[in-house]
Formats: C-alpha cells, sequence, structure tokens
C-alpha cells in the first residue's frame, strides 16, 4: 500500500463474525490493490475483535478501530468516512460479497469519465450460501447531463444500491452526513446526485447478501429501524409522522444545498412537489431482496468465479504484514 493510498474502504461493523472473513477475503483479493481497509467496529459482542486483530496483523492495508460504545449504524457509517485518506471512497458492508474487478472498473470508470462523481456495478442479492435470489437491473436514469432530470428519475424508479458506489471523497464532504431516520440513505444519496452523474458498470460485480440477521430483517418495525441507526432515536415519539417530515425535508434541504442554478433548483423542486402528491409507481423505492425470487439458474454468471475469497484466491496467508 503507497503511503497515500487512492482509494478508501469504510467498513463499519457491530456483531459481523458470521461473514466478515468472507466479506474481507473478498476486499483484499480486489485486482485493484492500491487502497487503505478502515474498520470501524461499534463496540461488537461477539468475535468480530478477533477476526479483524487476525486480518489486521497479516495486511498492512488494514487499519481497525474499535469503538468504545455503539454509537448506532449511521454515526459509525459517517465516524469511518472521517478517518479515511483517498480521493475516492467506498462504503463496504461485513456481509456482501464484491467480484475480484469491482474496484478496478469502478476506478477505470471515474479516471475515464471527470464529471462523473460515482461508479457502481451490476448487482444481485445473495442469501446466507452466497446463492443468487435476485438479479437487479438497475434502472434509474442518474447518468443524465441533468441534475433536475437525474433527480426527477432518482425520486420515481424503483430502488438502486448506489450508496455502496465508488465516490469521490471530495463531492463526499460537500454532502450533508448521512442522517439516522428510515430510508435516510436514499435522501443522502439523492443529493449526490445532485453534483453530478453517475455511472454503472455493465457487469454483475456487487452481490448484496439476505439473511435473518441483516438489519431490516432483525429490526423490522420503523422504531426499531431508528433505533438501530441511531440509539438516540428510541424516545417516545411515533417514529412515523416524524419518518414522513425528515424524509420529505431531507430531499428537500438537498436541493437548497446542492451547486444547482436557479433554474435547476426550481425544477428539482417541482419534480419533488409531483413526487409528494401523486402516487408513485408499485414497487417504487422497493429494495432489491424484497422482490419476488427468481431461479438463480437464469444468471449466466456464477458468483465463485467471480468473487475473490473462492476458489483461485491467494487467501489471507500469502499477505504480508
Amino acid at each position: 500500500m503507497t503511503a497515500q493510498p487512492r482509494l478508501s474502504i469504510g467498513l463499519p461493523v457491530y456483531n459481523g463474525e458470521e461473514y466478515l472473513a468472507e466479506a474481507l477475503d473478498a476486499l483484499l483479493g480486489q485486482t485493484y490493490e492500491d487502497f487503505e481497509l478502515v474498520i470501524t467496529d461499534n463496540a461488537s459482542t461477539d468475535g468480530t475483535q478477533d477476526i479483524c486483530g487476525k486480518y489486521a496483523a497479516q495486511d498492512s492495508r488494514i487499519r481497525y478501530i474499535r469503538l468504545l460504545r455503539n454509537i448506532g449504524a449511521a454515526p459509525n457509517h459517517n465516524y469511518v468516512f472521517t478517518q479515511c485518506r483517498g480521493e475516492l471512497f467506498k462504503w463496504a458492508s461485513h456481509d456482501d460479497l464484491y467480484a475480484r474487478d469491482l474496484l478496478r472498473r469502478c476506478v477505470e470508470a471515474l479516471d475515464e469519465r471527470p464529471d462523473v462523481v460515482l461508479a457502481h456495478s451490476g448487482q444481485a442479492v445473495i442469501d446466507e450460501e452466497g446463492q443468487v435470489k435476485v438479479p437487479y437491473e438497475y434502472g434509474i436514469a442518474t447518468d443524465l447531463p441533468s441534475a433536475p432530470e437525474r433527480f426527477r428519475s432518482f425520486l420515481f424508479e424503483p430502488g438502486g444500491d448506489d450508496f455502496y458506489g465508488v465516490m469521490r471523497a471530495d463531492v463526499l464532504r460537500r454532502v450533508k452526513p448521512h442522517d439516522s431516520y428510515h430510508h435516510a440513505d436514499r435522501t443522502f444519496v439523492a443529493e449526490i446526485v445532485l453534483h453530478g452523474p453517475f455511472h454503472q458498470v455493465p457487469e454483475l460485480l456487487y452481490f448484496r447478501r439476505d439473511h435473518p440477521t441483516r438489519a431490516e430483517r432483525a429490526n423490522p418495525s420503523k422504531r426499531s429501524r431508528c433505533v438501530n441507526l441511531d440509539p438516540r432515536r428510541a424516545g417516545p415519539l411515533h417514529p412515523t409522522p416524524r419518518l414522513l417530515a425528515e424524509y420529505v425535508w431531507g430531499f428537500a434541504s438537498a436541493i437548497r444545498r446542492a451547486p444547482l442554478s436557479s433554474a435547476d433548483r426550481r425544477a428539482c423542486y417541482r419534480h419533488l412537489a409531483t413526487w409528494m402528491t401523486s402516487r408513485a409507481r408499485p414497487g417504487a423505492g422497493e429494495r432489491v431482496e424484497d422482490r419476488a425470487p427468481v431461479d438463480p439458474a437464469e444468471l449466466t454468471v456464477s458468483v465463485d468465479a467471480l468473487v475473490a475469497g473462492r476458489e483461485g484466491r491467494e487467501g489471507l496467508e500469502g499477505r504480508q504484514a
């Protein structure tokens, strides 16, 4: 690793021992190697600390930080970014898998297109065993040159996991940190899309794992999800009215902060008003893992063949401390 890595990967984790080693193998086995991996452990009570310590001792690209108390998922995501040094940044999850070329293809896209602020790839949802459940076709027009049109598409088109793309760190520093209300990731990414177009690498390189202990499965109610994001949200106020107000305000304030012309800002407010007063199409905003499963045999690509940490990987033991 160079003294100043080009890319920083921030991995916030809490009690992630079940899948953490597999995710670390997939990240450390990337064909793009000029990165640091910063892990911020949210005071885990399982074997997460031991796993991180073992990997950090054998790969100098890893920096492990253990927090003294659980500050919540959203503050931990924000904190790990403050500890990173690269000009490019990516959040990673302890339970997801990453094809070997994911980072390389995203960095290449950003290098080829200086106007692009975030690069991601095709994705699929996998189960506990790493088997594909739901391949996902990205349908949001985040690549358009017009900021209002990107914003409009982001409001009305389904899903998207751009939160886990490779971003320009200087852009990320100019947007409001990730908030802790339910679905705050959407308002967060909406502000980024107002800063510039995204690029989707047309290859299946990112695999999001769906399992019973995943945060949204383990916290089925809005209140429990909000408390998981930030323990300070455990107050008596029912979260639904607050959620609706914060969600709408999150989009409106993103428009207000973004570097837009007066005409583009007015256009974005009009799109937001239309979204607020109309019924979105069925499925708008749903997460890909909540859709009906499909037959994994329909895919022409093998997760085992793509993901580092499976057949053919170097292995942790082959790396220098």
